[in-house]
C-alpha cells in the first residue's frame, strides 16, 4: 500500500492512468460544452467509485475487528460512557461519577448519542464514525478540485481512500474522524471566503470553525489562522471587518457551551477541562528525558488524583499550575523537549512509542507502523506540492498545519494531535503528483 503512494502518475492503477489520460483526449484549446459536461459526469462517477471502495474497506475492517471488541481505558471509554448517558438522558456527567463532565469537547459525545440507543450500542458508536469517515473522502476531493482541479481531485480522493493515518481512526470511539471531517470543511469554506470576500462568507467559515472547536477543542486555532486571510491582497479596513466577523461567528458557536459550562463549574471552562492534564503529562520526568520524550505520559496525571475539594475546572488549574512550574524548573531541558515533540509529530523521533500509544488507543500496530511509511511517503511530497501552491493557497493550505505546529510545540508530539493536518497533506502531496502525470487529460481542466 505505502510504495504505491510516492510513484508518480504512471504508476496509479491502469484504469485509473486511462481515465485520466484518454477520455480527454489531444483537447487544443478549451473543451467544447459537451466535453466539459461528459468531463464533469466522469469526475463525479471517479470520486463515487473512490469513495465506494473506500467504504467497502472501512466496514469490512469495523466489522472484522470491531464487532465484539470492549473499550480500552482510553478517551473511548470517556466519549463512549457520555454519550450512552447523554441518550438516557444524563447530559454531560463525568464517567467516572455522577458530577458534571466536560474532560473532552461536546460534539463527538453529542454525534454518538442517538446511536447509544441501540443495543450492541459501542458497535454502533462505532459506525457512526465509520459514517463520518466515509464522508471524508468526497470532501477531502471538493477540497483539492478547488485548489488544483479535477485530476487533483480524484488522486486526492484515491490517496484518502488507502491512507491508513485517516481509515484507523474512523472505528475507533474517539474524536478524530469528526474533527478531521469538519476540519476539512473548514479548509474548504476558508478557500470559499478567500474567493468570495464577504461578511456572509466569513460568518459562515466562522460558524464552521466553532463546530470544529467544539470537536477538538485546539481547532479553535483556526479562527486566528484563517481571520488573516486577505490581510495582503484587501483594504485593512475590509480585512479587519471579516476578520471580526469570522472571529465573532466562531464565539458565537462556543458561547452556549460555556455559559453552560459556566452554571456547572466553579472555574472558566471555554471547551474542555482537558488541557491541566495534557499540560501536566507532557511535562514531567517522565517526558523530559527517555523514550518518551517530548509525548505525554498518564503516570504524570495518575500521580495528582482528584481532590475531594476540587471539581473538574477547578483540578485543570492546578494541574496547569503544576505544569508551568515544572517548566520553569526544568527550563534548561525545554528546547530539546520541544525539538523532541516536533520531531516525533514528522515520525522522524520516537516511533516506537509512538505505536505504542496508537496500540494503548485501540489502533492495530501495522496499522500504525503502514501509517508511518506512508506518512514518509507523502510528506516530501506534500512539500512539493504546497511549494508549487504557495502563492494562489499557501496561506489557507497552511494554516492546519500551522495550528499542529502550536499544539505540538505547547503539549506534546502525537499522532492523534496531527490528525487535522492529515488531509492537507495528501492534497499537497495530489498536486505534487498530478504535475507529473501527462498533461493531455480532461481532469487537467479546472473546474471548481
Amino acid at each position: 500500500m505505502g510504495p504505491a503512494l510516492a510513484r508518480s502518475g504512471q504508476a496509479l492503477p491502469a484504469q485509473l492512468q486511462s481515465a485520466l489520460v484518454e477520455l480527454g483526449g489531444e483537447m487544443v484549446g478549451e473543451p467544447s460544452e459537451v466535453q466539459a459536461n461528459g468531463g464533469d459526469r466522469l469526475y463525479r462517477q471517479l470520486i463515487v467509485a473512490v469513495t465506494a471502495v473506500a467504504a467497502a474497506w472501512r466496514i469490512f475492517y469495523l466489522v472484522v475487528t470491531k464487532w465484539s471488541r470492549h473499550l480500552m481505558l482510553n478517551d473511548s471509554l470517556y466519549y463512549s460512557s457520555q454519550a450512552y448517558q447523554n441518550a438516557h438522558g444524563h447530559w454531560f456527567r463525568n464517567v467516572l461519577g455522577d458530577h458534571p463532565g466536560a474532560e473532552h469537547a461536546p460534539l463527538t459525545s453529542v454525534l454518538l448519542t442517538p446511536s447509544s440507543l441501540l443495543s450492541n450500542h459501542e458497535f454502533w458508536q462505532r459506525a457512526t464514525n465509520t459514517l463520518v469517515g466515509i464522508a471524508v473522502i468526497p470532501l477531502i476531493a471538493m477540497v483539492a478540485r478547488r485548489v488544483g482541479g479535477r485530476r487533483v481531485a480524484v488522486i486526492a480522493a484515491v490517496i484518502a481512500s488507502v491512507y491508513p493515518n485517516l481509515w484507523m481512526n474512523d472505528s475507533l470511539i474517539m474524536s478524530e474522524t469528526l474533527s478531521t471531517l469538519l476540519a476539512v470543511a473548514a479548509l474548504w469554506f476558508a478557500l470559499r471566503h478567500r474567493d468570495r470576500f464577504e461578511v456572509r462568507s466569513a460568518l459562515t467559515l466562522g460558524v464552521v470553525v466553532g463546530l470544529a472547536a467544539l470537536a477538538r477543542s485546539e481547532l479553535l486555532l483556526l479562527a486566528p489562522l484563517f481571520a488573516l486571510i486577505g490581510l495582503r491582497s484587501q483594504p485593512i479596513r475590509q480585512w479587519a471587518g471579516r476578520g471580526l466577523a469570522i472571529m465573532l461567528a466562531t464565539l458565537a458557536v462556543l458561547a452556549p457551551w460555556v455559559a453552560y459550562n459556566a452554571t456547572r463549574f466553579d472555574s472558566l471552562v471555554i471547551v474542555t477541562t482537558n488541557e491541566g492534564g495534557a499540560l501536566r503529562g507532557a511535562n514531567c520526568d517522565e517526558t523530559y528525558s527517555g523514550p518518551a520524550m517530548g509525548g505525554w505520559s498518564v503516570l504524570c496525571v495518575l500521580d495528582n488524583i482528584d481532590r475531594p475539594d476540587e471539581d473538574a475546572s477547578e483540578r485543570a488549574v492546578r494541574l496547569r499550575h503544576e505544569a508551568v512550574t515544572y517548566i520553569k524548573d526544568h527550563a534548561s531541558r525545554l528546547p530539546v523537549v520541544v525539538a523532541a515533540r516536533l520531531l516525533r509529530a514528522a515520525d522522524l523521533y520516537g516511533v516506537g512509542d509512538l505505536v505504542r500509544f496508537d496500540v494503548g488507543e485501540e489502533r492495530a500496530k501495522w496499522a500504525s507502523w503502514a501509517g508511518i511509511v506512508c506518512w514518509w511517503l507523502l510528506a516530501p511530497l506534500a512539500v512539493l506540492g504546497w511549494w508549487r501552491q504557495r502563492r494562489s493557497n499557501g496561506w489557507m493550505l497552511m494554516a492546519p498545519a500551522v495550528g499542529v505546529l502550536i499544539t505540538t510545540v505547547v503539549f506534546y508530539g502525537a499522532h492523534r494531535l496531527r490528525s487535522p493536518m492529515e488531509p492537507v497533506v495528501i492534497i499537497c502531496a495530489a498536486v505534487a503528483l498530478a504535475h507529473w502525470m501527462p498533461t493531455q487529460s480532461f481532469l487537467s481542466r479546472r473546474r471548481v
